[in-house]
Parts: C-alpha cells; sequence; structure tokens
C-alpha cells in the first residue's frame, strides 16, 4: 500500500452498498394475514432504505426508513409517510440490510405489511444472497455516538453509548419457564449476523393469540412463523433453533429498529427488557440532541440532498 504524505500507510475507507440485482420473496403479513409480495431493488449512493408500496399511487408510495416515519410501535415497527402511505412490521427487513451490511436499497411490496415468512430474518437473507451484494463509489457515512442517552419506561431501560462499532447488549426477563431470563450480547458484522441472530424467530405466548387476534393483530400469526409458548412448554414440534432463541430474537428487533437511526450505527446499545417502542424512544432522543452524534455529509452533495444535518 503507498505511504500518505505523513509517511504512514493511506486508510482506505468502507464503500456503500447496495443490491447487484433485484429479487422477490412471497408470504403473509404477521399482523394483517394479508399476503404479500416483497422486492429488493439496487439504490443510489447515499439514498439510505426506502419502502416503495407498488399497490398505491405512486405520488404517495414512498415511505424513507427513518425514525421520524414511525408511526407505531404495537408488537411491530411501522412507518408512514406525510400523505398517510403505511408499511407495517419492517423490522426483520431492516435487521437483514443493517446485519448484512446493506446501505441503500429499495424495499418494493404490495401490500401494507411485509411479509413475516419463517418469523426470523434467514429468508431475507437468503434473498440478499441471491441478489448479491454491490459496491458503490461513495465512502460509507456511519452515525457515530458522541455521548450517551438513556430511556427508561418503569423498570425497562435502553443505553447508547459511544463504541468504535455497532455493539448491543440485550437482557429479557419473562415469567413464563420457557423463556425466563435470557442475555445475549453481539459485536455486529455480516457473518455473525447470519451464525447468530438471523434464524431467531419472533415468538408469543399461547394464552394471549385470542385477545390478540379480536385486537386485530397476529391474524397470520402460526406455528410456521412464530415460536409458541405455553408454560414452560415450546409448542412448536421442531423446538427452539437456538437454546436462548427468544433472546436472539430481541437482538433481531433491535437491529432493524435501530437503522432507522438512517445510518449504520457506531455505538454500543445495552437494554433491559426492550420492545419497539422503548427501542424508538432512544433512537428519537438520539435524534433530536445534535451533540449525541455525528454524520459527514456526502461528498460534494447539495444541502438540500443531505439526509441527516450533521452536528459536532
Amino acid at each position: 500500500m503507498p505511504a500518505g504524505r505523513s509517511g504512514e500507510s493511506e486508510i482506505v475507507k468502507p464503500r456503500q452498498t447496495t443490491l447487484d440485482r433485484a429479487v422477490a420473496c412471497q408470504g403473509i403479513g404477521l399482523h394483517s394475514g394479508a399476503p404479500a409480495t416483497l422486492t429488493l431493488r439496487a439504490a443510489k449512493p447515499d439514498s439510505g432504505i426506502v419502502f416503495v408500496r407498488t399497490d398505491v399511487d405512486p405520488l404517495v408510495a414512498t415511505v424513507a426508513a427513518v425514525a421520524s416515519n414511525v408511526v407505531d410501535t404495537t408488537l411491530s415497527t411501522t412507518l408512514a409517510n406525510a400523505a398517510g402511505t403505511r408499511v407495517a412490521t419492517v423490522e426483520h427487513v431492516l435487521a437483514t440490510l443493517n446485519g448484512l451490511g446493506i446501505d441503500n436499497a429499495v424495499v418494493e411490496i404490495d401490500g401494507p405489511e411485509v411479509p413475516i415468512m419463517d418469523g426470523s430474518a434467514e429468508p431475507f437473507v437468503a434473498l440478499v444472497n441471491r441478489a448479491g451484494i454491490k459496491t458503490q463509489a461513495s465512502q460509507r457515512r456511519p452515525l457515530e455516538v458522541r455521548r450517551s442517552i438513556e430511556v427508561r419506561r418503569g423498570d425497562k431501560w435502553a443505553r447508547i453509548e459511544p463504541a468504535p462499532a455497532f455493539a448491543i447488549d440485550v437482557t429479557i426477563d419473562f415469567e413464563a419457564r420457557a423463556v425466563a431470563r435470557q442475555r445475549h450480547e453481539l459485536v455486529l458484522d455480516p457473518e455473525r449476523f447470519a451464525r447468530e441472530i438471523a434464524r431467531a424467530r419472533t415468538f408469543g405466548f399461547a394464552d394471549e393469540v385470542e385477545h390478540l387476534r379480536a385486537s386485530g393483530l397476529a391474524r397470520g400469526g402460526s406455528l410456521d412463523n412464530a415460536v409458541v409458548v405455553a408454560g414452560d412448554r415450546i409448542l412448536n414440534e421442531d423446538g427452539l433453533r437456538y437454546a436462548d432463541e427468544f433472546v436472539r430474537h430481541k437482538v433481531l428487533d433491535c437491529l432493524g429498529d435501530f437503522y432507522l437511526a438512517g445510518a449504520p450505527i457506531l455505538g454500543r446499545v445495552a437494554a433491559f427488557c426492550t420492545g419497539h417502542k422503548l427501542n424508538h424512544e432512544l433512537i428519537a432522543t438520539m435524534l433530536a440532541d445534535p451533540t449525541a452524534w455525528y454524520r459527514a455529509d456526502p461528498i460534494d452533495a447539495p444541502a438540500h440532498a443531505r439526509p441527516l444535518v450533521s452536528a459536532g
């Protein structure tokens, strides 16, 4: 590697990535039960992740995957644009894009909810692998956490603090003996995400199913796309994919929710009994404080094209 002017080795900065070709999958929505086709497509540098509803007027079809568009966090994360176009249950596909290091992508969907597939991120990992990952010319611009931020709701809490890479430490504690107390730590990289997190499925409790469906939720849920717990028993015939699958799925959800910061994060998240609501509160609180983070502007980009305002 050639030496720089100072005599030190030249630093190679990571480049942004997108998908090499379009790929699609089909499934049903976990909460709506509605069938949906999802297509992943390439996107330009510095465009981030955007959802596009192909079943509505193109003028109101685009919903950016950013924290300011979060409108509901009831058992999943739902986004909406200013026109009211909604996309629900976005966290698993966002976790995949975050976990595999995809900076820019268009996620097309022909209905109101991302298909749940098998309840994990593994089908989306397979989709990205089919598409291939393409390196782009622009430099990657992570969001660097500059100081610690914490939010609390009763005994539940979530905190983010400075760190040289994205790391996450999640603890859960449930009364159900099959779940109980579990903890998982992860320093994010694509291989660890695919191996340790992607296969962890969403989960629920048998005694809550009737109430959820009466409330218009979990209408597409089944043992094919969720781990169902009844006291000390797992009702799925195939059992668990990891001994601590429950907390690993919470980590997966966090990876999806925190990608709504609008960029890869350099920081460490620690959380106790967190969920989509608390995750969103932490992201929103951090982004609202310009002293808590920094993200460089795109090189040579006009001010109106910059997706986040940099702060020093």
